[in-house]
């Protein structure tokens, strides 16, 4: 029920002091239908549905069926009319001329505009009221609910069911409200009120005789009906084969050569399997980031946080040059600069509004070789462009700079990262923080293929920071001190996952200096791992190569091939997060569909690690699957539909043709081998914890988040008692059935 109705109800007149705060009151309520759309630049995973979680899953997935197929013919012509001005508001730096005052917000610049656009001025009435629209976008709501004659009892869902309507372009001005940092807002600022605004004086404007329409019960899809089938075989399987690996826990361990910590990220499963088989080798998982809410700047790239999107940055790391010579820094600088050149003023021609006719003159023929080579030769023009920027801009030395983090800070966050993976004690030589990243080619969803814990971005950064805080002397005293003794022989080293080709990249120079012969091994076996996958990865595409170096040239030449929709399948078929050590998981070839955190149940009496990975990892795992099986059950309504017809708009997001909806989810191609053919099964995350029973249930009992999540039925929930040794499920009466 509304908050205006709450106050009609108490016969309590609304005053024009208590007519603004109950209207934004009423949209923030209305909003639930919507979930936040991140930009392109840094596309987040999130589920579709993640406003209507407080309701059971199916009721939710029938609701929002019900409001997606409520829009009319009529309806559509109030969408052609706000894609149009949202498209020309937000855009951010596409457009040739910019729509002028968008500092002064979005409503009032349409209000200032609104009476010059020739769809709107129907009649003489029309545009006197265009002209004399209210200054505040809630007196305009409140005036278009008197012309259109909604009453009070459904002008809650009247709001809802035009945010519903184009849940894209809605979502991304959510996530402009709740989720964007404020400082990068100012140029061009909009809220939610001033987006309802905007849509309502459209429908008085084009439907005049607009009512709240009666949305009809929707029959849950087919395939939703079929999903809690599909989950029980998988779970019966998955707990089958960990039941057979828990009698293999608790066995001592001799030291290992290296110790890798990758990110919990579904594609690292396999390539940790592979590097284990090379030798005597040991991995943990653990959230990209790496426990570090930090913003950072890479010494050659934009400022961005570097942590999840629930997080807030709590401090600044750049990265500065440790190159002794200044002439090498000051060449590399200079290379830069110099790189940078030809792109911007290609930029600055091509969005003129004079001068594309005679840039296509100029430059035609060097155009148009480009083109030919990077369609018929990607591998070869990305490997000469990379020579030539070497060459230009050589490569330098740097290392993070930790002045913004106090020690007392650095060490809490390294004694985290290690307890909570359980890396208490048996230090090997070299420890290796291993983030991850993708490499791709006019890909406008490169970012969603990239590390979702760093916000979208390459997670090597975050793995340096930690590896140098840990590094440090004074931070391992404290460490000491406080019981965690790290061996003065304990190296740590960072690295970074491409995993488009399945390459790791050491990053900096610690452990090269203090034992090179096991990272010379190490470096070895990382490029046999990467091999083994490579090949199994071109399975996933349907090629045959006949030789590892057959399969890297496959590999390497889809991630720089600009005519490729599918790089790599991202986190496609992902189903579990498995939380406990790696010895649960270590001989079972989970087939990258598992998400594996590292997490010992005895170093956590508290339940205080427990809490934060299914508080914080386990939601952004819920959100990404969520992504994934509600583009792959409904590509149109939950997915953003073909790459083949989709075009950039604004350098924000994409849209289908010149004006649509802002599409909002996962690709096609991300999901389907072919169009109808799903690669991805859409199956709800199973959660799989190795703990106490007791302890899991005393944890969910205190956290309404879990209970939204497991008694709802967003995620499933399997329990392993290790002082039982029996598998439990988790009821959504709350109950716990026993698994044979």
């Amino acid at each position: 029920m509304s908050a205006l109705l709450n106050i009609i109800d108490k016969n309590q007149e609304l005053s024009e002091d208590a007519m603004a705060p109950a209207i934004r009151e009423m949209v923030a309520q209305a909003a639930d239908v919507v979930a936040p759309v991140w930009p392109i630049k840094n596309f987040i995973a999130c589920n579709p549905l993640q406003g209507l979680e407080d309701l059971p899953f199916e009721q939710a997935v029938s609701r929002s069926a019900a409001y997606a197929g409520a829009s009319d013919t009529a309806s559509n012509r109030v969408n052609r009319e706000l894609i149009k001005w949202c498209s020309a508001f937000l855009d951010e730096g596409q457009a040739t001329i910019a729509m002028p005052n968008r500092y002064l917000g979005f409503y009032r610049v349409f209000s200032d505009l609104a009476r010059f656009d020739r769809n709107l001025r129907a009649n003489a009435d029309a545009q006197k009221w265009l002209t004399a629209l209210p200054k505040a976008p809630e007196d305009a709501i409140a005036d278009s609910f008197k012309r259109l004659n909604i009453a009070v009892s459904d002008q809650e869902d009247f709001v809802r069911l035009g945010l519903a309507t184009l849940p894209g372009w809605s979502g991304y001005v959510k996530w402009r409200t709740h989720w964007q940092d404020a400082t990068e807002g100012g140029a061009n600022p909009i809220t939610l009120v001033d987006y309802v605004a905007v849509r309502l004086v459209l429908t008085c404007m084009l439907m005049p005789g607009a009512k709240m329409p009666r949305l009809t019960s929707t029959a849950l899809p087919n395939d939703i009906t079929k999903i809690e089938a599909a989950e029980t075989t998988y779970r019966a399987a998955l707990l089958s084969d960990l039941m057979a690996e828990v009698g293999n826990l608790g066995q001592p361990a001799p030291r290992p050569n290296a110790q890798l910590v990758f990110c919990i990220d579904v594609r690292s499963e396999p390539f940790r399997r592979s590097l284990e088989s090379q030798g005597p080798y040991q991995t943990f998982g653990f959230a990209g980031f790496f426990g570090l809410p930090v913003r950072v700047k890479g010494y050659d790239d934009d400022p961005h946080d570097s942590c999840p999107v629930l997080l807030k940055p709590c401090h600044e790391v750049c990265e500065r040059p440790t190159e002794l010579d200044p002439a090498s820094v000051r060449r590399h600088d200079d290379g830069r600069a110099l790189l940078k050149l030809p792109k911007s003023f290609f930029q600055a021609l091509k969005y003129n509004f004079a001068t594309p006719f005679a840039l296509v003159e100029m430059l035609g023929p060097w155009c148009g070789l480009r083109m030919l080579a990077r369609t018929y030769a990607p591998l070869l023009l990305t490997r000469l462009n990379q020579a030539m920027r070497d060459k230009i801009m050589p490569a330098i030395a740097t290392e993070p700079d930790l002045s913004d983090i106090a020690l007392v800070s650095q060490v809490g966050y390294g004694e985290g990262a290690l307890r909570m993976i359980g890396l208490n004690d048996n230090f090997a030589p070299v420890v290796v923080f291993c983030g991850h990243g993708s490499s791709t080619s006019n890909n406008a969803y490169a970012a969603a293929l990239d590390c979702g814990a760093c916000g979208g971005n390459h997670g090597g950064i975050n793995a340096r920071i930690l590896a140098a805080i840990l590094n440090k002397a004074e931070v391992r005293a404290s460490l000491t001190e406080r019981g965690l003794h790290i061996p003065e022989d304990t190296v740590f080293a960072a690295a970074e996952h491409d995993t488009t080709t399945d390459h790791v990249t050491m990053l900096g120079e610690d452990a090269d200096n203090v034992h090179p012969d096991i990272l010379a091994e190490l470096k070895k076996d990382l490029g046999k791992a990467a091999d083994c996958n490579r090949l199994a990865r071109c399975a996933t595409f349907g090629l045959s190569p006949h030789s590892c170096e057959q399969a890297c040239e496959a590999t390497q030449t889809r991630s720089c091939d600009w005519s490729e929709v599918r790089p790599e399948w991202g986190l496609a078929r992902n189903a579990a997060f498995i939380v406990g050590p790696r010895e649960l998981t270590r001989n079972i070839n989970l087939g990258g569909r598992s998400f594996l955190h590292s997490y010992d149940w005895k170093g956590d009496e508290e339940e205080s690690f427990l809490q934060t990975i299914l508080t914080a990892p386990m939601v952004v795992a819920q959100w990404i699957n969520s992504q994934y099986l509600f583009s792959t059950l409904d590509n149109v309504v939950w997915g953003s539909g073909s790459k083949v017809t989709q075009n950039v708009t604004g350098k924000l997001g994409v849209m289908q043709g010149n004006a649509s909806d802002l599409m909002h989810g996962l690709p096609l191609q991300s999901v389907y081998a072919a169009d109808n053919a799903p690669y991805h099964e859409p199956l709800r995350l199973l959660t799989v914890v190795y703990a106490p029973r007791q302890r899991v249930q005393a944890l969910i009992e205190r956290n309404q988040v879990l209970q939204k999540l497991f008694f709802n039925g967003w995620v499933n929930l399997a329990v392993i008692d290790p002082n039982e040794n029996r598998a439990y499920h988790l009821q959504r009466d709350s109950t716990w059935k026993k698994i044979s």
